[in-house]
C-alpha cells in the first residue's frame, strides 16, 4: 500500500525533481557542464565536449536498465558514464568524465535537484505568506482567546495569530534563501579529493563549471565533510516542523468544541465514511503527516556525516534515499498548509463565544493588573482570586463578583472595572506586533509589483 499511500504526502512537482529520469538528467548536466569547462580550458578537445553535451539527454538513456545495473555497481554514476560513453562517437568516447569520479557528478546531481527542490518550498512558503498577511490584516481586530497549556489564558486577536503564523513562515523563507547561496556548492575532486588528474588546471575546472550550472564554487572538494548537506537537511526539518506548527493550531481551531476556524469546503473534501455530518481538516491532517515523515529523514542524514576518509561506505549512500524524502515530505506539509490557509473559514461569532464562555475569568489578570498599582500586586492578586472562586463556584460573572467585593470596590470605580474587564483593551502591544510581521513579510519581495 505504501506506494499508493506516498503520493498524499508529497506534491507531484517535488516528485518530478527527484525522479529517476530527473536524477539521470541532473548527473548527465555535470558531465556536459564538466566537459565544456574543460574544453574551455584545453584539456579536451572543443569538437568532444560538443559530441558529450549533445549526447547528455536522459531521453537517451534506458533509465530503468541503468538502475538495475545501479545495484551491482554500487552507484549510478559507473552505469550512467558507460552508457554516456557508448552513445558518443569518434574520439570524444575518450573524455567522457574526464578527470571525475562517480561522487563528482552524484553529489553536484543533488545540489542541482535540491536548488530545484528548493524553489518549490519557496514558492509554496511565499503563497502561505499572502494568506497569513491576509488573514493577519483582516482579522487584525478579531477578539478570540489565547491558549496556554490547551485552557485559556488572555484575549488576543486572531490577527494576531495568523501574524505568528506569517512570521514564523517569513523566516522559513530567509533561510532557505540562505540555504540557496550557501549550501549548494558544486562537486569536483576526483579520485580521492586532490583533482590531480587535471593538473594545475584543477581548481579553474572547479570555477567554470560552477559558473555553468550556477551553483557556488567550494574552497576544496567536501566529499566526506557533508555539512552542507546536513545543514541544508536541518533546515528543510525546520520548515516541516513550522508547517507541523501551524497546522497543530489548525486543527485545534476546528475541533467541534471549538469551532473556530476550519478549511474550505470542497464537494467530497473531509467526509467520513460512516458519519454524514464530519467535516475533516484534510489538507491539515496531511501535512502533519508529512511533516512527521521530514523530521524522520533528518537524523538518518546527520548521523550518516561521520564519514570514513575520502570516502564513504554507506553514509554517503543513504543520504541518495534521505534526502529526496526530506524534500518530498517537506513540500507534502507545505502544500497542506497552502491548501488550508487559502481558503480559511474563520467563524468571529464563536471566537467571541469561547472567549466569553468562563464568565470574565480570562480577564483575571487584566483586573489583577488594574488593582496592583493601588495595593500591590500580591493583595490585588488575593482579592481577585477570591472573586474568581465566586465565579466558579457560585456561577457568577467576574464583573458582578467583583462589584460585590468590598475590598475591590475601595480601589476601583466602576467604570474602571468595567475597563479592565473589556477583552479589547487588554491585548498589549498586538498590532505593533502585527505590523512588524507584515512589514518583515513586505521584506521578502516575494513579487515584482509588490
Amino acid at each position: 500500500m505504501s506506494d499508493q499511500v506516498q503520493p498524499l504526502f508529497t506534491t507531484p512537482a517535488m516528485t518530478a525533481v527527484f525522479s529517476a529520469p530527473a536524477h539521470v538528467q541532473a548527473m548527465l548536466d555535470f558531465e556536459a557542464a564538466l566537459a565544456r569547462a574543460e574544453a574551455e580550458l584545453e584539456i579536451i578537445p572543443q569538437a568532444a565536449a560538443l559530441e558529450i553535451a549533445g549526447k547528455s539527454r536522459v531521453e537517451l538513456f534506458d533509465v530503468a536498465a541503468l538502475y538495475r545495473e545501479t545495484a551491482l555497481a554500487g552507484t549510478p554514476a559507473i552505469p550512467l558514464v558507460r552508457m554516456l560513453t557508448a552513445l558518443v562517437e569518434g574520439e570524444a568516447k575518450r573524455y567522457v568524465h574526464w578527470g571525475a569520479t562517480s561522487q563528482d557528478a552524484i553529489d553536484t546531481a543533488l545540489m542541482l535537484q535540491s536548488r530545484a527542490g528548493l524553489d518549490l518550498l519557496l514558492a509554496g512558503l511565499l503563497e502561505i505568506a499572502e494568506s497569513c498577511a491576509q488573514l493577519a490584516e483582516k482579522h487584525r481586530a478579531t477578539l478570540m482567546v489565547g491558549r496556554t497549556l490547551l485552557q485559556q489564558a488572555l484575549p488576543l486577536t486572531f490577527g494576531l495569530k495568523a501574524a505568528r503564523w506569517l512570521a514564523l513562515v517569513t523566516r522559513q523563507v530567509e533561510f532557505l534563501r540562505e540555504q540557496q547561496e550557501t549550501a549548494l556548492a558544486v562537486q569536483l575532486g576526483g579520485a580521492a579529493g586532490t583533482l590531480a588528474s587535471l593538473g594545475d588546471k584543477g581548481p579553474e575546472v572547479v570555477e567554470r563549471l560552477a559558473a555553468k550550472l550556477k551553483l557556488a564554487a567550494p574552497e576544496l572538494p567536501w566529499h566526506t565533510e557533508r555539512d552542507r548537506v546536513g545543514r541544508l537537511a536541518g533546515s528543510l526539518g525546520v520548515v516541516a516542523g513550522a508547517m507541523a506548527k501551524i497546522g497543530t493550531d489548525l486543527a485545534l481551531l476546528a475541533q467541534t468544541e471549538v469551532g473556530e476556524a476550519r478549511e474550505g469546503e470542497l464537494p467530497g473534501k473531509g467526509g467520513s465514511s460512516a458519519m454524514p455530518q464530519k467535516r475533516n481538516p484534510v489538507d491539515t491532517m496531511l501535512a502533519l503527516a508529512a511533516a512527521r515523515l521530514a523530521v524522520g529523514a533528518v537524523p538518518v542524514i546527520l548521523g550518516a556525516m561521520g564519514q570514513e576518509h575520502e570516502r564513504a561506505v554507506g553514509g554517503w549512500q543513504a543520504e541518495w534515499t534521505a534526502l529526496p524524502d526530506l524534500f518530498r515530505h517537506t513540500a507534502g506539509a507545505v502544500e497542506g498548509i497552502r491548501a488550508a490557509t487559502a481558503n480559511l473559514e474563520i467563524d468571529a461569532d464563536r471566537m467571541r463565544a469561547n472567549l466569553d464562555r468562563t464568565n470574565g475569568l480570562v480577564l483575571s489578570e487584566a483586573l489583577t493588573m488594574a488593582l496592583a498599582p493601588k495595593i500591590g500586586r500580591a493583595e490585588a492578586y488575593k482579592i481577585v482570586q477570591a472573586a474568581v472562586k465566586q465565579v466558579t463556584e457560585q456561577g457568577k460573572d467576574l464583573r458582578q463578583a467583583v462589584l460585590e467585593n468590598p475590598q475591590a470596590r475601595q480601589h476601583l470605580t466602576e467604570a474602571e472595572i468595567d475597563q479592565a474587564l473589556d477583552p479589547a483593551s487588554y491585548l498589549g502591544s498586538a498590532n505593533l506586533f502585527i505590523d512588524r510581521a507584515l512589514a518583515g513579510y513586505r521584506r521578502l519581495n516575494p513579487a515584482p509589483d509588490r
